[in-house]
């Protein structure tokens, strides 16, 4: 772990944190309870445009002891859910509800704090599929995983 890492999560931090993420949880797009749960904050680009006019699926997280491996860094299952979630987001905004054929993560760097930034999008969008990618970057602004999936469009 990084050497300022506590041993041990804070147990009374996650459990009110669990308990704020259950309380405020819907079955719905963006406040389903593993979104909350991770602490995803959601936004759809261009601001000003049509939903289905929407290109870019931006959601940002912190990096929290709960959500780091033994190493310190930011699990990679946390940053490829956060990445999938970005790209069904977006899908689900323009289009509808949709599903995820396949996907592949790459990972880059680690990120081991501060706020995480993903960005979903799509590469080439079809009526019955479309091909996407999900861009991870730290703090710094530097890319530390990227994604590319194919989803199955809902039917319209």
């Amino acid at each position: 772990m990084a050497e300022d890492a506590p041993k041990k999560i804070d147990e009374a931090g996650a459990r009110a944190h669990f308990e704020e993420a259950l309380g405020g949880h819907a079955q719905a797009f963006e406040t389903f309870f593993f979104a909350r749960m991770l602490g995803l904050s959601f936004e759809y680009l261009p601001a000003d445009a049509a939903d289905a006019d929407k290109e870019v699926c931006r959601l940002t997280f912190p990096v929290t002891d709960m959500l780091r491996n033994p190493q310190g860094s930011l699990h990679g299952g946390a940053m490829a859910s956060a990445m999938d979630i970005s790209m069904g987001h977006l899908v689900n905004k323009v289009a509808g509800p949709g599903a995820t054929i396949e996907m592949k993560v790459q990972f880059m760097r680690p990120v081991m704090e501060g706020t995480v930034t993903c960005e979903g999008r799509f590469t080439k969008r079809g009526r019955s599929m479309s091909f996407m990618e999900s861009r991870l970057t730290g703090p710094d602004g530097k890319r530390s995983a990227l994604a590319t999936a194919t989803w199955k469009m809902p039917k319209v």
